[in-house]
């Protein structure tokens, strides 16, 4: 498990998610490694490759809610990649994961771009 400190993080997802008017409901984190996320990515969205993180949206009105899985593997992989600390790359993720509950998505023309400034943005306030 990766050593997170809950209340300074909720709290920050609290202020990331007010930023956008929604409150923060139940939200899962599931730290799982490569091949567990690989499995979720095939059985529940029928992709067939690895990734950070998927996001399972049950969000209702303002109250964002979610189950996340996040592959330390793959946020590890990142990290070292990207020249960044573990733990950024790791609250990168997360957040990038609340966001998605925001309604911001990333997938579209320029969305990348929009999610990545986000994200920025929220890395700021923590």
């Amino acid at each position: 498990m990766p050593a997170l400190r809950r209340r300074d993080t909720t709290a920050w997802l609290r202020r990331v998610a007010a930023t956008y008017g929604k409150r923060i409901g139940e939200l899962a984190y599931i730290f799982c490694d490569d091949e567990t996320i690989l499995e979720v990515n095939r059985q529940y969205l029928q992709h067939d490759y690895y990734t950070d993180i998927i996001t399972f949206d049950y969000t209702e009105d303002d109250v964002i809610g979610g189950d996340l899985f996040i592959s330390l593997d793959t946020v590890r992989s990142n990290s070292e990649q990207l020249g960044v600390p573990y733990e950024q790359e790791l609250h990168r993720v997360i957040v990038h994961g609340v966001l998605h509950l925001c309604g911001l998505n990333d997938k579209g023309p320029g969305e990348r771009e929009q999610m990545e400034a986000a994200e920025n943005r929220a890395l700021a306030l923590l």
